[in-house]
């Protein structure tokens, strides 16, 4: 067996009477991708904060290259070669690139000001490491989403990280994107760094890592050779239960047409003709590549987003371009693609998230009605499954599948007739993808219409009674839940003006 590189020995963690961890232990080899998965609230972040120094376990012990170490604060964890790499990423946006990789650590001349040559010579030593070309004086702003990846990863290593953690490393990339972050996190395993992955995309587990250990409730259920285990086995080792890879079906019948759509334009938004039906009870899926102006309509539609011309007739009812409030009024509701920005208020508690789209109904005169409030927001926790140690908590401290669960749960508080779900599972683990799920199918069958936005075929084919793709900001084909096959949503996808093998657009696509 390879050195080992770290082992956390018997860490346990309690929140008040909540255990997170209980006597886990964890190793990893000196230059190994080492994933780490888990259903949300199983316990890999709260394991990894231990190892970053921002949390101090209640037990156990750290080991690096067989020697204890006492990573008491983030900076004794960065002295240690320790770095870590969140999901939201913690750069400057108005400064450079430069300033960012060396960020409090810039270079200064024997008079106290910044040496400018010497520090683009130290910001490009990490990314030369990294075989990627950027512009160091191109402001964070500016750059696009991986690039802004590359230069946290960058800012690692200029602090001679050899064990790195990333957590959702993939979460808002696709594509070539995503094949760049591969080869990346290759090279640093080639170099002997350590990489701590933690993904909910299983199928990047079999792509990319050497071994995979799974926690679940805060126990470790199993370390394994990513090569002697299947996606099945996996999946039950992380939900405690056989999950099935197939999909809910309809139980009842497609009533009749509830939103219409003709001629929805948009120049600034890239939308050109849109026409299309939604029925009552119909789970309409919308596939598309990235950019291909699937979120851009379900702004438009729910009127936070201008249109140049076209129809929406909502319950036979027209709907006004740039009203959301109306929008809402007829029984529309949007679940954004980012449920952090768009979707929540991380500052507020679980209960004002939740009855946010009510809160006109709980008014008495001037004052909230408090008590009904509570009422309506506990029920909607209970039902949604929604794990938090109280109405009160802040949905920031919430795990992502469970703030998805909150912004849904604030729409249905509403009894929405109609919702719009734009990549309603992305980044949340398989046991919550299942729940909600299932959830989408018991609104259909109730007689919800759902439009559901997803970069994943296997979502888009499981769960949709209709596909409408999209290319280029048109709808470029629709097709039968019979008819789907991921190739023909790829062929559509496609358009005529890309002429990519069909093997690269499956990867932008997936």
């Amino acid at each position: 067996m390879a050195e080992l590189a770290l082992e956390m020995l018997n860490i346990t963690k309690a929140f008040r009477e909540v255990l997170a961890l209980d006597d886990v232990s964890f190793s990893c080899c000196a230059g190994e991708i080492h994933a780490l998965v888990g259903e949300n609230g199983a316990g890999k972040s709260t394991l990894m904060k231990i190892l970053a120094g921002v949390l101090n376990p209640d037990r156990g012990e750290i080991r690096l290259a067989g020697r204890k170490v006492r990573l008491s604060t983030p900076a004794a964890a960065q002295k240690m070669g320790i770095g870590i790499i969140y999901q939201e990423f913690n750069l400057l946006p108005w400064l450079n690139v430069a300033e960012n990789i060396l960020l409090g650590r810039l270079p200064k001349t024997r008079l106290g000001v910044v040496d400018w040559s010497r520090a683009r010579m130290q910001a490009q030593e990490p990314l030369d490491r990294l075989g990627v070309r950027l512009d160091l004086r191109a402001r964070a702003m500016d750059l696009s989403v991986a690039q802004q990846q590359l230069v946290e990863i960058a800012k690692v290593l200029s602090l001679n990280s050899n064990l790195i953690i990333m957590d959702e490393p993939s979460a808002v990339l696709a594509g070539h994107e995503l094949e760049q972050l591969f080869d990346v996190v290759r090279t640093l395993r080639q170099q002997g760094v350590t990489i701590v992955y933690i993904s909910h995309r299983l199928d990047e587990v079999f792509e990319i890592a050497d071994r995979v250990t799974v926690l679940r409730d805060g126990h470790v259920m199993g370390t394994c050779e990513v090569s002697a285990i299947d996606k099945t086995t996996l999946i039950r080792m992380m939900a405690g239960r056989t999950l099935d890879e197939t999909f809910p079906t309809s139980t009842e019948r497609i009533g009749a047409p509830f939103l219409k759509v003709k001629g929805l334009s948009s120049s600034k938004l890239g939308l050109r003709d849109i026409t299309f039906t939604l029925h009552k009870g119909e789970i309409l899926g919308l596939a598309g590549l990235v950019g291909a102006g699937r979120s851009e309509l379900a702004m438009a539609l729910f009127g936070v987003a201008p249109v140049d011309g076209g129809e929406v007739w909502l319950d036979n009812q027209p709907l006004h371009p740039g009203n959301p409030r109306q929008a809402m009024q007829l029984g529309m509701a949007l679940v954004p693609e980012n449920r952090q920005e768009q979707g929540l208020v991380l500052s507020q508690s679980v209960r004002n998230n939740t009855s946010l789209a009510i809160i006109d109904r709980l008014r008495r005169f001037l004052l909230i009605d408090e008590r009904r409030e509570c009422d309506i927001v506990k029920k909607q926790v209970e039902d949604m499954d929604i794990r938090t140690p109280g109405l009160e908590q802040q949905v920031a401290y919430l795990s992502g599948g469970n703030q998805q669960k909150v912004v849904l749960a604030k729409w249905l508080c509403s009894a929405p007739k109609c919702i719009i779900m734009d990549e309603p599972t992305r980044g949340i683990d398989v046991g919550t993808k299942a729940e909600i799920y299932r959830l989408m199918r018991q609104l259909a069958d109730r007689g919800t219409s759902i439009i559901m936005i997803s970069s994943e075929l296997l979502e888009i084919t499981g769960m949709s009674d209709r596909i409408l793709v999209m290319s280029r900001g048109r709808v470029a084909g629709e097709l039968s839940r019979q008819e789907a096959t991921e190739e023909r949503i790829l062929t559509l996808a496609v358009g005529e003006a890309l002429a990519a093998p069909l093997e690269d657009v499956a990867d932008r696509a997936s």
